[in-house]
């Protein structure tokens, strides 16, 4: 009995013995593939096309700045999502071969990136190292010579990945053409980018603002614009127009816009309007173009309430808001005199299935014209 109980004893630990060796042995092979398919897609990135800016920014007034006669154009791209990892290499080469599919057919001025760029989520990309994925999509963009600017997402730095947004900033600031900033004393990452002409006039201030992360820490409770960023944005509006009064005192109060990636809770008040009037314009929300394919044509706005929009309306100085977050809700609404824009999104990794969806999957091109005044279009990855 028992030797019995002793042969059985050594099954058990021969079993033991064999999964910890298994485990072993696929960790190691996850590990050593992960290098692999990041080395791979490295290649690809660093292998795209140059296409170059016409236009370089200088520093003025404490602010990257743009000078331009003509029109300028900016390609605004959202929820790359590249995972970086063993499991996802394969969506993150779709994504990065769409990324510069639409720099090289749009050649804008400059691109803006509104949030998620990386998706430092283990169990989908393999890998919870956001500094190496931001480097894979820089080399990329860097690749390219084109002048990017980003706002953070809040699959950017998840509590669990390595690397928080100040450490994620720096990485950035390596960026051939990157003009990421950041304004003391407001809470993460907030900056603006000038738009001049040849006069010294500012016809355009694009503000880059932080909606940050969870307000909980759990799924779906998403933050937003805290009120420090608001009065920074409120005095960066009144210093750009002194600015312009002191160049010329009959200037006209300087135009913006602002990007953001979560969206602000007007996004929902302005659809829900529409859709309550059966997809119909009203007199607040004046619908343009796209659609909302979110379950239940939800808007996954900042839980915490602020008064960013009303004093955004006070100011008279935003003429559109673009965010991103909702990767199949591609609409644009204006509200109440300021035009609300979902981005095209670029994702092929956070939604199930979303890697052989394609209607929503491109960019938005958003035209400024010589008096400050804006055109936006859209433009598919698959085109008609």
């Amino acid at each position: 009995m028992a030797l019995r109980r002793k042969s059985k004893k050594k099954i058990a630990l021969k079993v033991i013995g064999i999964i910890l060796i298994l485990l072993v042995v696929g960790l190691a092979g996850c590990i050593a593939t992960d290098f692999i398919a990041y080395d791979i897609n490295m290649e690809l990135a660093e292998s795209a096309k140059f296409v170059g800016s016409p236009l370089a920014p200088t520093m003025e007034d404490g602010v990257y700045t743009f000078h331009t006669d003509k029109a300028f154009r900016i390609l605004q791209l959202t929820d790359v999502h590249i995972g970086g990892g063993a499991f996802s290499v394969g969506k993150d080469r779709k994504a990065l071969k769409a990324v510069e599919t639409l720099i090289e057919r749009v050649r804008p001025n400059l691109v803006v990136l509104t949030g998620d760029m990386v998706y430092p989520v283990p169990f989908q990309s393999g890998t919870i190292d956001n500094k190496r994925e931001t480097k894979l999509l820089m080399a990329l963009l860097d690749k390219m010579g084109v002048y990017y600017a980003v706002c953070f997402g809040n699959h950017d730095t998840e509590e669990y990945s390595l690397y928080d947004r100040n450490d994620l900033y720096e990485v950035y600031k390596q960026g051939k053409y990157c003009l990421i900033d950041k304004a003391e004393g407001v809470d993460d990452i907030n900056y603006a980018i000038n738009v001049k002409n040849s006069k010294g006039i500012i016809t355009q201030t694009l503000y880059m603002m932080d909606t940050h992360s969870y307000v909980t820490g759990f799924l779906n409770q998403y933050d937003g614009l805290h009120q420090n960023q608001i009065e920074w944005y409120k005095g960066e509006v009144n210093r750009m127009n002194a600015l312009n009064k002191a160049t010329d005192a009959n200037a006209p109060e300087v135009k913006s816009l602002v990007f953001i990636h979560i969206p602000l809770r007007e996004y929902e008040t302005a659809w829900n309007e529409y859709r309550a009037n059966g997809y119909q314009s009203t007199e607040n929300a004046k619908y343009y173009y796209g659609f909302a394919k979110e379950p239940n044509e939800k808007v996954c706005c900042s839980v915490p309430e602020d008064n960013f929009f009303e004093t955004a309306l006070e100011l008279g100085s935003t003429q559109g808001i673009f965010c991103g977050h909702d990767h199949v809700n591609i609409w644009s609404i204006e509200y109440k005199g300021i035009r609300l824009t979902y981005g095209m999104s670029i994702d092929h990794l956070a939604y199930i299935g979303i890697e052989n969806q394609h209607e929503q999957r491109g960019g938005t091109i958003i035209t400024i014209g010589t008096d400050g005044a804006m055109s936006i279009e859209q433009t598919k990855l698959k085109q008609d």
